[in-house]
């Protein structure tokens, strides 16, 4: 028999901060793929008019290119969005889901690549049955591509305003002098690592000093690697400062 169904990802933190994540249901994961689909739908209407030229060489031989040609581009497909839009296609990012690494890190391209390959593993033997029937039994939601790649799906979190004044006063807003870069940190920001980086901030006096450097420094990296602001405006801040003046800027204050 296998284990209950848990509706949220339970991640601990070295420094000992739990983050509960919710986890997408099957049935937003199939509404997400419906609309994927309609554009491999769309791809696959292209792809057999193209290999109407190769009907000259024989049916069979148009048949097995419309085949690979379908095959590659659907993989393509969500190889190229998961990665580009950090665990997103365009049916994810419509219904607020993403693809994570299932201990919380950074979602390497080894993964993506994993779990969309054995996709035509979890499609048999048709309409994703071996894909449905391990996400309904697995303890995360975890289609066989997720149990191989070590991901999962979440449900992304709506991002909710703090009292940033009081996380964030506003000497540490280095960063707002420069508007249209901190519109492209909002942008390209993940929703996530904004509410941990505001937990951080509000319960900074809890944490032991080793722990407090090393928690910032990895926001701080985070937020310095989707946008370069000039030197001037980052020149003297610590971690801990970049990381308020990076949540100002997010939030437009």
């Amino acid at each position: 028999m296998s284990a209950a169904r848990t509706p949220a990802l339970r991640i601990e933190t070295p420094e000992g901060v739990v983050f509960s994540l919710r986890l997408a249901s099957p049935v937003l994961r199939a509404l997400a793929w419906a609309v994927d689909g309609l554009v491999l739908a769309a791809a696959a209407t292209a792809i057999e008019r193209g290999a109407r030229v190769f009907a000259m060489l024989g049916t069979d031989w148009a048949t097995a290119l419309q085949v690979f040609l379908y095959f590659m581009a659907s993989m393509a497909y969500a190889m190229a969005f998961e990665w580009y839009w950090r665990g997103q296609t365009l049916g994810k990012r419509l219904f607020g889901l993403r693809v994570v690494d299932a201990q919380g890190l950074r979602l390497r391209p080894a993964q993506v690549v994993l779990r969309n390959l054995l996709r035509a593993i979890d499609f048999l033997p048709a309409a994703y049955l071996v894909g449905v029937t391990a996400c309904l039994v697995s303890r995360k939601g975890q289609r066989l591509g997720d149990l191989a790649a070590n991901t999962v799906v979440l449900r992304e979190a709506k991002l909710l305003e703090p009292d940033v004044e009081q996380i964030a006063p506003v000497k540490y807003n280095s960063l707002a002098a420069f508007p249209h870069l901190a519109a492209r940190l909002r942008s390209r920001v993940d929703p996530e690592a904004v509410r941990i980086a505001v937990t951080a901030l509000a319960m900074r006096d809890g944490y032991e000093p080793p722990a407090r450097v090393e928690l910032f420094g990895e926001l701080a990296g985070y937020f310095r690697g989707l946008v370069s602001f000039p030197e001037a405006a980052v020149e003297g801040l610590t971690d801990e400062q970049y990381v308020r003046s990076a949540v100002r800027a997010i939030y437009g204050k």
